[in-house]
């Protein structure tokens, strides 16, 4: 991330970041940097396919501790991809390149590669502890930096582009911000913290303007790449540093302070862009050219250029969005939505950009790729945003021109650092991102989807279904929610009746686990759902013993037997792999829940999609890599599932409750959903495309829950 090189010259430059004492203020955070480096950090699982329990828990901790020491957050995340395009090519590098981690990962190499849901359990840790939190359109360094300059407070993130911002505030490298060590008195608490400024980096080159730092930026590299031009500048500008006096009595150690030496040389950065105009042969150095080197550098610089006035401050005093963008392409329910985080990037880009990048799991590279068994959910989604008639393709012509003018935030350059404050809508797609349908013409509307084939990155070009019942995006908000709900129980094959024994805030979770037995290839064993089944109950006794009070478990158990609770807790919690332990890794296994949680993935999107017509399930006691890996062994050793139920416990009723429902669902012996026959990925590979024959509904109607969750008897499968 960031500024190619300027992490490592700061970091070994002591003097350049200096010791704090922090708190008692407000906080500007990165929040995918945020979550990045606690996961990573903390050595938390990926081979299995994430500890997400463990991530709510550290996430807990950090913002306990910012609390202790009087520290008010603010979490600003990233959005959709650039509608510029400036960046995508980083972005295919990093996929391809995470796909290579995961292959590694599931051979017992090194590798880092993000479970697929941590994101989604960070959004719900800040909502539950109530931090305050945004999701930009696309990229948040820009929105971030303004915010911080306008409240003069510090930003913390990992990012280097932020030594190039000049914020009065300051910059807090999470490397430094040492929140595990609270030291001072109880009422004085404080973090040890290096914070890096602007000025103390001019200082250290002789007082050089500040100016001068976008044009470092920009000549190093940054994510956004550097103008082609630029390679032969940089081997000029090697030879004619210490020409130009900009040695300043040392020689540099390091390309970046290179090009710092030979900036602090200049007084300004007119001067400096007429010597790059010189030194590549330009006529008057005039950065005004069109296509010129110099044109084009001074173009990049802008992107550091910091407004006074921030429309995020807005947001987190009146939770509400800037007015610009009321008219975009998204409903304004939508709209809103993904400022608060609650609709998904996926969702966005597929709408923006016709185009949507899948994440790399740890997996079997010689099968498909895990995402491949949600495609269904995905083409549905698809189907529901890009459905449209004349008046609105009219409509996205005009707003297709101000994207092809930057015109985002009524500001130029690059569009993806969210500039323009938090847009309540989002620009349709460009030209030539996908297919659509034009008066006359039956040509699918497809999306570009970027996804691993074996271990390559591809695109794959997937058609839009939009579900059976009627449902027009513009007037989603005033759909009644028995509509959004019955659509997306359609998407997933099965009747609303068959849920009724399920605690609400599971039910999407096994409505998932059902149109996951249906769809994923290789078929999943008997013991993996069991596992699986167990993890949730786990997942639910864990929360009630946390919160013994909480009414969830009221429709469940009336009088819950807690010392049983956390008995029955213990004994599946033994059953946990490790770190350390020398068991087997099974790829096999790793590949089967990499589809469950790719099929949860896409079902939260369009759940999202629908303005949540069911609630999300509690996903950091949803699943465990480690611990449905651990439980999977044990039941692989020969013994049966209830040997882990405690008797007087509510871990055998819902245990059995759930893995019935799971059943009655996933039979493939109904009629299918209208997913079925929806026959191949459009312009993809023939393996990823499925004909749906059979989408099973159970038969059966399940109408007394305390009945059903009462009974001693347990499931054959």
């Amino acid at each position: 991330m960031g500024v190619h090189g300027l992490t490592t010259f700061v970091e070994e430059k002591r003097n350049l970041l200096q010791d704090v004492k922090f708190r008692d203020s407000r906080l500007v955070i990165d929040g995918c940097s945020l979550y990045f480096r606690l996961y990573f950090n903390q050595r938390l699982d990926q081979q299995h396919g994430g500890d997400y329990d463990g991530f709510a828990g550290l996430l807990t901790q950090f913002f306990s501790a910012l609390a202790t020491c009087n520290i008010q957050p603010y979490v600003v995340l990233d959005g959709g991809i650039d509608p510029s395009d400036k960046k995508f090519p980083t972005l295919r590098q990093r996929l391809q390149s995470k796909i290579k981690e995961a292959d590694s990962l599931s051979r017992g190499r090194n590798g880092s590669v993000l479970p697929i849901l941590t994101r989604d359990v960070f959004i719900q840790v800040l909502i539950q502890r109530g931090v305050p939190l945004v999701q930009c359109p696309a990229e948040a360094d820009w929105e971030i930096a303004c915010l911080a300059r306008q409240w003069n407070c510090p930003v913390l993130t990992n990012d280097s582009d932020f030594y190039i911002f000049d914020l009065p505030g300051g910059y807090l490298p999470l490397n430094f911000f040492h929140w595990t060590n609270l030291t001072g008195k109880a009422s004085a608490r404080y973090i040890s913290a290096r914070c890096y400024t602007t000025n103390g980096l001019c200082r250290w080159f002789g007082g050089m303007n500040k100016d001068l730092l976008p044009l470092c930026a920009v000549l190093a590299g940054n994510d956004y790449g550097t103008p082609k031009a630029a390679e032969k500048i940089l081997d000029l500008l090697d030879g004619s540093a210490s020409g130009r006096g900009g040695g300043r009595g040392r020689a540099p150690t390091s390309r970046i302070e290179g090009f710092l030496l030979w900036l602090s040389s200049f007084s300004n950065s007119a001067e400096a862009l007429k010597e790059v105009s010189m030194l590549m042969g330009e006529d008057g150095g005039n950065r005004g050219q069109t296509g010129g080197l110099s044109s084009q550098l001074w173009a990049g610089m802008q992107e550091y250029h910091i407004a006074t006035q921030s429309l995020l401050a807005r947001w987190f005093a009146e939770g509400k969005a800037a007015p610009r963008g009321q008219t975009s392409w998204l409903p304004g329910c939508l709209s809103l939505a993904a400022a608060q985080g609650l609709l998904a990037p996926l969702v966005v880009d597929a709408a923006v950009m016709h185009r949507v990048l899948l994440m790399p799991q740890v997996e079997n590279s010689r099968l498909a790729s895990s995402h491949g068994c949600a495609g269904a959910i995905r083409q549905a989604i698809y189907g529901i945003l890009l459905q449209r008639g004349q008046d609105v393709q009219g409509r996205d012509g005009r707003a297709q021109e101000n994207v092809s003018r930057g015109m985002r935030g009524g500001r130029g350059g690059r569009g993806g650092r969210g500039r323009g404050g938090v847009q309540v809508g989002f620009l349709p797609a460009q030209q030539g991102a996908a297919t659509e349908s034009v008066p006359g013409c039956r040509a699918p509307i497809c999306v570009e989807e970027y996804d691993r084939m074996d271990l390559n990155l591809r695109k794959i070009n997937v058609e839009a279904h939009p579900p059976r019942t009627p449902l027009l995006l513009g007037t989603l908000g005033q759909a009644p929610v028995e509509v959004r709900l019955g659509v997306l129980l359609e998407v997933l094959s099965l009747k609303e009746s068959v849920l009724a024994a399920v605690p609400l805030h599971l039910r999407l979770a096994v409505a998932v686990t059902a149109f996951w037995l249906r769809e994923a290839k290789p078929t999943p064993s008997k013991p993996q759902l069991q596992a699986l089944v167990l993890g949730m109950v786990y997942g639910e006794l864990s929360m009630g013993n946390q919160q013994p009070g909480a009414t969830r478990y009221q429709h469940t158990v009336p009088q819950p037997n807690w010392a049983a609770e956390r008995s029955a807790c213990a004994g599946l919690d033994r059953q946990r792999v490790r770190p350390g332990e020398r068991r087997g890794f099974d790829v096999g296994v790793a590949h089967a829940f990499s589809q469950w949680q790719a099929c949860l993935w896409a079902a939260l999107c369009l759940n999202q999609l629908l303005l949540r017509p069911l609630p999300e399930p509690h996903l950091s006691w949803l699943y465990s890599g480690t611990l449905v890996h651990g439980l999977l062994g044990y039941l692989k050793g020969g013994r049966a599932a209830e040997s882990l139920l405690v008797a007087d416990s509510m871990s055998g009723p819902l245990y059995s409750s759930l893995l019935d429902t799971v059943r009655s669902c996933s039979s493939k012996t109904h009629p299918p959903s209208s997913a079925a026959g929806r026959g191949k990925r459009g312009g993809g590979r023939g393996r990823r495309g499925r004909g749906r024959g059979g989408r099973g509904r159970g038969t059966e109607d399940i109408n007394n829950r305390f009945a059903l969750l009462m009974s001693d008897e347990e499931s054959d499968f």
